[in-house]
């Protein structure tokens, strides 16, 4: 952007997607404001394969030397569909290091009139994407011609998207709209559908990654252009791409398009879990002040701070999984020689990253067989948990950046498999919990969260194994053959000498 004398000027490419338009394209052409030249203005026109002579009335109109724009007319030798053709025309803006790109359909559906108030919030630096929206003048949309059962559709999906997405838009489904190219190049749009809710796709992608979004009211007009869109795929296409991005941060669904910016310093969510009903409180509730602990993990240590926070004495092999793993190398760094100098030892999130957990828990009972005293403490995720199993029942199983399906997770467990995993290997259980899903972590902590928090309680009572989302373990190690065997020694030395025959 730059300016002259004090105003700001900005690079803009007018990008007009075409499909059949031949009847309309050149007075949508006409009605580009000529105010738009106090900027760097380009228009460019998309033609996807069309069946009539939507190109030919283009192109001639671009040899037209009143035309006070650069025009560029493109045309798609194979039908990209509506999202594919947009791709097409935000990857052109990128590559030309536009400022922003004003979508405009050639059907003339959307007044070309109405770009300069579009284009303002962009020239005040308060917006990412600014939307035309129908619905913010109240009665227009309705008596600019629009049908009444779309009227009625857009306010239900809207209600339905806002609700799920925790927005306040007033309107979705306006294909009008304007980008900040900065902003597109940070979202994969890319990845979207070629269909028409590549249009939702894009709003939830832009609203992950923080950028400002600004509605402004324009007029709705519906004349005598052809209708592309099925209304009822459609909806069920908006409907199952937002109930995907809302679910992505419970770790149920995943899209990679959803993926919201990694912040450059991950949120520690121990504290906040201890808040709650989770395997992190449970835990931190069954170690009594004062006891020696041993956190073997990463997970662990992050644990370990809030139990020393209370008391505990608290020492840590923090090793990455790859670590924990057997290796010709042998025991991690940290690995403790007497294991009867704990009162416990805590395994937090750590079983499930492994490669091969049977060869590590064969290590760890090779330790802890001379501690029987010493309690063991597994906590892992359930891949029984009732959401999961409904997943597999349409077929979807994938994984996500947290969850029971962590995309760090290299083995899945039940609540049998996680309890066989120890107990054929020298463990006995004392005491096995199953906890609810974090809700608070998703939701946020308020009424709605806590509520389902005690209602997945409730169903926990009912089925450990098919409502719980975390499995934790409590397990004792059998005195080893080596310990029984110091043992007796020791018993044979303190038996005096006269009473030996």
């Amino acid at each position: 952007m730059g300016g002259t004398s004090g105003r700001l000027i900005v690079k803009l490419l007018i990008l007009i997607v075409a499909y059949n338009h031949e009847a309309e394209i050149e007075s949508v052409l006409s009605r580009i404001p000529e105010s738009l030249r106090a900027h760097e203005t380009e228009v460019l026109i998309l033609d996807d394969s069309s069946k009539d002579k939507t190109f030919e009335k283009s192109a001639a109109y671009a040899k037209e030397k009143s035309f006070p724009f650069k025009l560029t007319v493109l045309y798609n030798p194979v039908n990209q569909g509506y999202g594919g053709n947009q791709k097409i025309g935000y990857h052109y803006a990128i590559e030309n290091g536009f400022d922003v790109v004003a979508m405009v359909h050639g059907d003339g559906q959307y007044a070309p009139e109405c770009l300069p108030d579009l284009l303002e919030p962009f020239l005040a630096g308060e917006a990412e994407a600014v939307f035309g929206s129908r619905m913010l003048n109240k009665g227009g949309a309705i008596d600019g011609g629009m049908p009444l059962y779309k009227f009625v559709g857009n306010k239900i999906l809207t209600f339905f998207q806002n609700a799920v997405l925790r927005a306040g838009l007033s309107e979705f489904h306006s294909g009008y709209r304007l980008y900040s190219v900065p902003a597109l190049a940070k979202v994969p749009f890319p990845l979207n559908t070629n269909d028409f809710h590549f249009d939702t796709e894009i709003i939830i992608q832009f609203m992950r990654a923080g950028h400002r979004i600004v509605e402004r009211p324009i007029p709705t007009f519906y004349g005598d252009e052809i209708c592309n869109v099925d209304g009822i795929r459609y909806a069920l296409d908006v409907f199952k791409a937002t109930t995907i991005a809302g679910c992505q941060d419970l770790g149920i669904f995943h899209d990679p398009k959803y993926d919201r910016p990694e912040p450059e310093v991950r949120e520690d969510v121990y504290p906040h879990k201890a808040q709650f009903r989770s395997a992190v409180s449970y835990v931190i509730e069954s170690i009594e002040p004062g006891a020696r602990v041993l956190c073997i993990g990463d997970a662990s240590a992050a644990i370990g701070t809030l139990i020393a926070e209370k008391g505990g004495i608290v020492t840590t092999v923090a090793a990455a999984p790859g670590d924990l793993d057997t290796a010709p190398a042998g025991l991690p760094k940290g690995w403790p020689s007497d294991f009867s100098a704990f009162d416990y030892v805590l395994l937090g999130e750590v079983i499930e990253r492994l490669s091969d957990p049977v060869a590590f828990v064969d290590k760890l009972y090779e330790s802890m067989g001379h501690a029987p005293n010493t309690e063991l403490i597994v906590t892992s995720g359930n891949v029984a948990f009732f959401v999961l199993r409904i997943m597999l029942l349409f077929g979807y199983f994938n994984y996500a950046k947290r969850g029971t399906l962590d995309r760090s997770h290299r083995r899945l467990f039940t609540f049998s498999t996680l309890r066989s995993l120890f107990t054929r290997r020298g463990f006995d259980i004392v005491a096995q919990e199953g906890l609810p899903a974090p809700y608070p972590l998703a939701l946020g902590d308020g009424a709605l969260a806590r509520g389902l928090l005690a209602i997945n309680a409730g169903l926990i009572r009912i089925s450990k194994g098919l409502f719980s989302f975390e499995i934790v373990l409590r397990l004792k190690p059998r005195p080893s053959l080596a310990y029984l065997l110091a043992r007796a020694n020791e018993r044979r030395n303190e038996t005096p000498a006269d009473n030996a025959n």
